[in-house]
Parts: C-alpha cells; sequence; structure tokens
C-alpha cells in the first residue's frame, strides 16, 4: 500500500503556489490541509487546481473566513475527518489576547477539546491532530499571543496521534524554532508556509 502525500500549509503563502505558480509542487499530493491564518483565496485557488480535498482550521488572524470562506474547502474545526483511513482532527484559534472570533482562553479551548473527545470516541482513535496554535512548552512562544494551550497535552496522552500539526509559529521568530520534533511518541511539526509528510499506510495508526 503506497504512502499517503499530505500537503500541510500555515501562516505564509508559499510563492511556488500562488505568485508563481507551480503546478507541478501539487503532483502526486493526495491531500491538502491548512492549519490556519492564510487568505482564503489562497486556499481557493489551490482547490481549483488539485484534485483531492482541501481542509482547514481557522487561525487567529481569519476572521474574513466568516463572510469570504475559501470555495471548495472543508472546515475541519471541532471535528474528525477520515481520509483513506487516516482520522484527523481539528482545532483552530490562537490563546484570546484581544477580541477576535478565533481566539480562546485556556478554559475555552479545554471545552472545545472534550467536545470533540466524544468524536474522537466515535471514529475509535486519532492519528493527525492539526490546529492552528502549538501545545504548550512544545515549539510556542514565551507571550501571550503564542503561547500553545496546555490542554492539547491531554489529547496527545490520550490519544497518541502519530502526528501533531500546527502553525501559528514563524520562523523568523526565533533561530530555536524547529521544523519537526518528537514528544514522546508524537512526531511534531510546524506547517508554517509548507511541509508535504508522507503518510506511512503500512504503520498502525
Amino acid at each position: 500500500m503506497k504512502n499517503i502525500k499530505i500537503l500541510f500549509i500555515a501562516d505564509e503563502p508559499s510563492p511556488a503556489l500562488w505568485d508563481y505558480f507551480d503546478a507541478s509542487r501539487l503532483d502526486g499530493i493526495d491531500l491538502i490541509v491548512s492549519c490556519g491564518d492564510l487568505p482564503p483565496q489562497y486556499l481557493s485557488f489551490l482547490v481549483t487546481f488539485f484534485s483531492g480535498p482541501l481542509l482547514y482550521v481557522h487561525g487567529n488572524h481569519d476572521d474574513c473566513y466568516e463572510d469570504t470562506p475559501p470555495e471548495g474547502c472543508i472546515c475541519i474545526d471541532d471535528r474528525v475527518y477520515e481520509f483513506e483511513g487516516i482520522r484527523i482532527a481539528g482545532l483552530g484559534g490562537s490563546m484570546k489576547y484581544r477580541n477576535g472570533t478565533f481566539q480562546y482562553t485556556e478554559r475555552q479551548m479545554l471545552i472545545r477539546t472534550l467536545k470533540l473527545q466524544r468524536r474522537i470516541f466515535r471514529y475509535r482513535g486519532l492519528d493527525i491532530l492539526v490546529s492552528h496554535a502549538p501545545a504548550y512548552g512544545i515549539n510556542d512562544g514565551m507571550d501571550l499571543p503564542h503561547r500553545g494551550f496546555q490542554c492539547f497535552h491531554r489529547l496527545l496522552e490520550k490519544y497518541h496521534p502519530r502526528y501533531f500539526v500546527h502553525g501559528h509559529m514563524h520562523f523568523s521568530y526565533s533561530p530555536m524554532q524547529k521544523r519537526v520534533l518528537k514528544h514522546g511518541e508524537v512526531t511534531v511539526i510546524n506547517a508554517c508556509k509548507e511541509y508535504v509528510l508522507e503518510y506511512p499506510m503500512s504503520a498502525e495508526s
């Protein structure tokens, strides 16, 4: 069984997929997932050249999605979406630092995770957790807007997804920011701009 190639995008449109669009960059890609803070027009543009689904969660700067949601794309905020047997759950938004549609206190995000667990239960587990903000202490920042959520740790510890993929943390913020790291058994990926993951279908989730 072949691996599933997933293109994760977040925070900054890739010039090769937007300003200087190169269709060959989508060759072999089975699924696109946005981790937030991207123009809705960018997602709508990509999906017109792509035969598979494009999933997304909201970033803290995505208030415009309420009036102009990306066309032809699927929001997985607070949902579980199954693709070729891969169970993907979404939790968009960031830590609340001002009034904003997709900003949450730690308690508000905790309530969202508890509701999401009911849906994860129905799918009998979780393979990929997709968020905008990172988890507290894993690839997050020191300031409130970029602080990660502690409640994400509960999901990682309870369900042991193979991957936890987030955005929000631009690599220009810190030279210490890592693209990929391990947190216990979970592989954590910062999807800023773009990252292609080959999901190993031969391995058990």
